[in-house]
């Protein structure tokens, strides 16, 4: 089975200046775990809730809350996204995808044809085409 068969076509877009709460609005309301950032169209850089969690201060809306904790919940999306995913082609094979992922410990691939975002092929995509 090809990714193409498998893969989230429906995918989220963030421009590189999108600061953390409306990150955090976007995959809260719509459900996803991963942001694709982009720049004039061209795929940045992916952002996952996990970066986001790692991101905030433990220290946010407490007593010990200082000037930097709320900073860093300001941050814009350049400054949380790992910069030059890694992506896979539409034709990829399923399996050759998730050893891929595997290997550098990642949970999503961007799927591009030439430069053109065609869709997110997850961990969760995997096992689904698996099962």
């Amino acid at each position: 089975m090809k990714v193409l068969e498998a893969m989230t076509s429906r995918v989220v877009t963030v421009d590189m200046d999108d600061r953390m709460p409306v990150l955090q609005n976007i995959l809260s309301q719509a459900g996803f775990h991963h942001l694709l950032v982009v720049e004039e169209g061209k795929l940045q850089g992916v952002i996952s809730d996990r970066d986001l969690l790692r991101t905030l201060s433990p220290f946010l809306n407490t007593e010990t809350e200082s000037v930097r904790d709320s900073e860093t919940a300001q941050r814009p999306a350049h400054q949380i996204m790992t910069r030059s995913p890694i992506t896979i082609e539409p034709n990829t094979l399923v399996k050759d995808a998730l050893t891929l992922m595997l290997t550098h410990d990642i949970s999503c691939l961007p799927v591009l044809d030439g430069d053109n975002i065609v869709g997110i092929f997850t961990i969760h995509d995997g096992v689904r085409s698996l099962i």
